[in-house]
């Protein structure tokens, strides 16, 4: 790989960690998990970047939320977002953006879809467990709180994201390089 495509990786990587966290602020407050586009920017990181951009960028996403920058939605920062309630999602967003990027250089687009719908039940999962464990309810109470009334809405954003991916990585051909 030439120093030009290493760069320009890098550059990517930063876009999107950047525009995850402007994505996690178009955010409607509920009474337990905030309804965000962090979603729609985790699946679009992977569909954009691949497995490893996108999970390159969604760490640096959290890791510059857990150093304190208000990343997260409703401009939260710290590590106490991360181990609170509902830091489960936020590190289901790293599985979920690995699986989006599997799919690049398939054609099919229900491969790519399925991916990320799998990602899309890691990061649910994730969500779910650390959310009953922190605030000492089961995790099937739990599941209809913070889970259930958002899996529509989560595969909606996944499905868009990776149609919106097919479309832009056409645009920037030196994405698929």
């Amino acid at each position: 790989m030439k120093r030009n495509e290493k760069v320009l990786k890098l550059v990517y990587i930063a876009l999107f960690a950047a525009l995850t966290a402007a994505l996690s602020q178009v955010a409607i407050p509920t009474p337990w998990v905030p309804l965000t586009l962090q979603t729609f920017a985790a699946a679009l990181c992977g569909y954009m970047l691949g497995w490893r951009g996108g999970l390159a960028a969604l760490a640096v996403y959290l890791l510059l939320g857990a150093a304190g920058v208000p990343v997260f939605a409703n401009f939260k920062a710290g590590a106490q977002a991360l181990v609170g309630p509902t830091g489960g999602f936020l590190f289901g967003f790293l599985p979920m953006a690995a699986l989006c990027g599997l799919q690049i250089g398939r054609k099919r687009a229900v491969t790519g879809i399925l991916l990320g719908l799998l990602g899309l039940l890691l990061c649910h999962a994730a969500g779910t467990l650390q959310y009953a464990w922190v605030s000492h309810i089961g995790a099937g109470k739990a599941f209809l709180l913070v889970s259930l009334p958002y899996l529509l809405k989560d595969a909606l954003s996944v499905a868009g994201a990776y149609f919106l991916a097919r479309v832009l990585r056409k645009r920037i051909p030196h994405l698929n390089a």
